[in-house]
């Protein structure tokens, strides 16, 4: 996953320098996707203090315009907790 990310970062004359937070969407999904990205997440809180919020669009159910760029006002105006994951599986 992290090539891809290198590589998108690349493509868009980007570095994780020049990141400051990553939202990432806990769930619902497959068990193996939300681990996928939710420990590459915690690796770049771990090495890069790249701090994260996991949000489900769930959280925002009471709120109109859950579009992705609404994300970071969402998860201030729910007050998701930093630097927590709280995986939602499907089974």
């Amino acid at each position: 996953m992290m090539i891809l990310i290198n590589e998108f970062l690349k493509n868009n004359k980007s570095s994780l320098d020049d990141i400051d937070v990553i939202y990432v969407n806990r769930g619902p999904g497959s068990f193996a996707g939300i681990r996928n990205s939710l420990s590459t997440v915690k690796a770049l809180f771990l090495t890069r203090k790249i701090h994260y919020y996991c949000f489900s669009f769930n959280d925002f159910k009471e709120s109109e315009g859950t579009a992705h760029a609404n994300v970071p006002r969402l998860c201030e105006k729910y007050k998701i907790k930093k630097n927590l994951i709280n995986p939602i599986y499907l089974s």
